[in-house]
């Protein structure tokens, strides 16, 4: 996201005739981007995604928050690592990746 004040840069540069390699030399911008502010009447860019991905960790969410709301409440010397917690929610789910199996051996769960 570039701000108003670096587009504003840009449009005097090349008002005084500056090439496009040298602006973007000189204010650090890529010269794509400084193509893009010179043919457009845009005073600022911005970029809003419109899906936001799912985290890789919702298939074990509510296992996990099982795990650490049970861990609060034992005594400290019980409760689990974080290890403990990925070996328990490896060995409750189906391993479908070959990385998946490699860390599970590599910790021997």
């Amino acid at each position: 996201m570039k701000s108003v004040d670096t587009i504003a840069k840009v449009r005097r540069a090349s008002h005084v005739q500056m090439v496009v390699k040298r602006i973007s030399r000189e204010l650090h911008v890529s010269r794509n981007t400084v193509r893009n502010i010179l043919r457009s009447d845009e005073t600022a860019f911005g970029y809003e995604r419109v899906r936001q991905p799912k985290a890789r960790i919702d298939p074990w969410r509510e296992q996990i928050d099982g795990f650490l709301s049970g861990n609060r409440v034992k005594p400290e010397r019980e409760r689990r690592t974080l290890i403990g917690i990925f070996c328990s929610s490896r060995r409750a789910r189906p391993i479908n990746s070959t990385g998946a199996t490699r860390s599970s051996r590599l910790l021997n769960c």
